[in-house]
């Protein structure tokens, strides 16, 4: 695959896949700190205000002898997160670590502006996705081909992060954040084959990104995440399992926040990528029976997964505005997630796909 097909996908599954229809507000943000949740384990949410919309995108601050960051949001809204670090009293030699899961727009698109406000920390990404960050060019241009006026809206351009500000990693690496903290980095592929999940022992606790899936407050179910080119699904089932052996005691999503109980949420997070797979599979084998293009097999296959898959929202949180529609399209489209399952069934079936291990 050559490097700019490498930028381009990636950038055509960033934050899930292409939004709903409905377009999201454009983010004004005064000078205010976001919301700011400290966890009883320690672990610190900062509210990335994605999109201008609360409760949609976390980062995480562990706060240890080398100051950690895990995720950071998109760059439209990177002074949201500079000012809520601020505001927890991190000056700009502070912070030592900026851990992204993966480069999707919605996750690492202001490492680089966290790179410029904090000058001696180390951004830490998979080392599949450290090229894109150093050169984000091609991913800049492909990003905005896939959004259009959504680039603008909710996105923002990466801003290039010098190489010898960025570690990429493997499986089984280990940041020492000092006074014997450390954080375990697990190589997560499924969601994205640039996909890196985080365990930091002293807590028992798992920072998925989107390995996992998305909840959002008042959400009942994990809804998976599963856009193209990289969906994968014995790569998603093999990630949750690596998760589940270490016997997390907190599971902290990207989208949005800690999930309880760690353990039945992983379950639950393998039995929905399944059915969602099943589903999908059995619609598109409905759609070629009758003779369907490509296109209105799409069609028809997201249209199932939306029906059968409706959001369920917890009966006190119907009324939440942080689950609407369009919130949770923005983070796990149904026709992204129909696309990414149909390009993992058509390279299963031609024999491409590339095995797990």
């Amino acid at each position: 695959m050559s490097e700019r097909r490498s930028a381009d996908d990636m950038a055509s599954s960033a934050s899930g896949g292409r939004p709903g229809e409905e377009p999201a507000p454009d983010p004004e943000l005064d000078d205010a700190p976001p919301p700011i949740e400290r966890h009883d384990d320690g672990v610190i949410a900062i509210d990335t205000l994605t999109g201008g919309l609360e409760r949609v995108t976390a980062g995480y601050l562990i706060d240890a002898p080398r100051p950690t960051l895990i995720e950071c949001g998109p760059a439209l809204t990177i002074d949201a997160v500079l000012a809520g670090l601020s505001s927890l009293g991190l000056d700009p030699g502070d912070l030592a670590y900026l851990v992204v899961t993966h480069i999707h727009l919605d996750h690492a698109g202001g490492a680089g502006d966290v790179a410029a406000a904090f000058p001696d920390a180390t951004v830490v990404v998979c080392d599949v996705g450290a090229p894109h960050l150093h050169d984000p060019e091609r991913l800049n241009a492909s990003s905005r081909r896939v959004y259009g006026p959504l680039f603008d809206q909710v996105y923002g351009a990466c801003t290039p992060i010098d190489a010898g500000r960025l570690l990429g990693v493997s499986d089984g690496h280990v940041l020492d954040l000092g006074a014997g903290r450390r954080l375990e980095l697990l190589y997560t592929p499924g969601h994205a084959k640039h996909h890196i999940g985080v365990f930091d022992p002293s807590i028992g606790a798992i920072f998925s990104g989107d390995s996992v899936g998305v909840k959002l407050p008042g959400m009942r179910r994990i809804r998976p995440a599963t856009p193209p080119p990289d969906f994968h699904l014995e790569a998603s089932l093999a990630s949750i399992d690596a998760y589940r052996q270490r016997a997390p005691e907190r599971l902290y999503l990207a989208h949005y926040g800690p999930v309880d109980p760690p353990l039945d949420v992983l379950d639950e997070a393998a039995e929905q990528l399944r059915l969602w797979t099943e589903v999908a599979g059995t619609a598109r084998r409905a759609a070629r029976q009758r003779g369907a293009d490509a296109q209105h097999e799409l069609d028809h296959v997201a249209e199932t997964l939306q029906h059968r898959f409706a959001v369920e929202l917890e009966e006190t949180g119907a009324t939440d505005v942080s689950v609407d529609q369009g919130r949770i399209e923005l983070l796990s489209d149904t026709r992204a997630n129909a696309a990414g399952i149909l390009r993992y069934l058509d390279r299963l079936e031609d024999g491409s796909l590339t095995p797990v291990g």
